[in-house]
């Protein structure tokens, strides 16, 4: 028996999120097709909205429905100390732990094995935004002429070691790593292969705690 193509289409594009197999896939399209209607229209508002109402934050690539997201537009923020970090979701995980600085979202890590490189991410973003705190070249979103440090909190994969070594390496051809420019590494409170969104907040708190400078 073929199912109905409005079930077969919407199978299909679950089965395109992560972690969703054919059988999962299943059981939500079938959970959704007993929804009450309005709930069903709310929830399809939800996603279409999805793309159409949010953007990335001009000065930290961070998800927003505005051009510069509240964290960048909040005048208590310590603008001149930014974690670096490969998602949205690792942000909102270190805002748990009361960290009151500010974030640079790369979007990725780089993966050679994917087909993912420095340019498929937002790493020249970055070192532009650094150059332009460290005064190396005017920037207009920012009200700063230094800054004080830089810590990357990319996973503890090999992908995100090597990630981080590349920004190191970046800052340092661009004249960044020394003077104005401090460049930390958080440390291994995060097990090693460990996802950042995951750690619970003791553990974050701790690893930002004990964050080492990169020589």
């Amino acid at each position: 028996m073929k199912l109905p193509q409005s079930l077969t289409r919407l199978i299909e594009s679950f089965e395109r999120l992560p972690g969703v197999g054919p059988k999962t896939a299943q059981r939500l399209t079938f959970y959704l097709l007993h929804f009450p209607q309005e709930e069903l229209e709310a929830f399809a508002e939800a996603l279409e909205g999805l793309k159409k109402n949010t953007k990335l934050c001009s000065i930290c690539k961070n998800v927003s429905e505005t051009d510069v997201c509240s964290v960048c537009g909040d005048p208590a923020r310590d603008k001149k100390t930014i974690v670096v970090v490969s998602n949205p979701l690792d942000s909102f995980a270190l805002e748990r732990t009361g960290f009151m600085g500010t974030y640079h979202v790369l979007h990725g890590i780089i993966d050679p094995l994917n087909n993912i490189g420095p340019e498929e991410i937002f790493i020249k973003e970055l070192i532009d935004r650094v150059g332009a705190l460290a005064g190396e070249v005017s920037f207009e979103n920012v009200d700063s002429p230094e800054i004080v440090e830089i810590i990357i909190a990319t996973n503890m994969s090999m992908e995100g070691e090597s990630t981080a070594m590349y920004i190191s390496k970046m800052l340092k051809e661009r004249g960044l790593d020394g003077g104005k420019v401090k460049v930390s590494r958080i440390a291994r409170g995060l097990p090693v292969g460990g996802d950042v969104e995951y750690a619970d907040d003791i553990t974050l708190g701790r690893a930002l705690e004990g964050r080492f400078e990169i020589k």
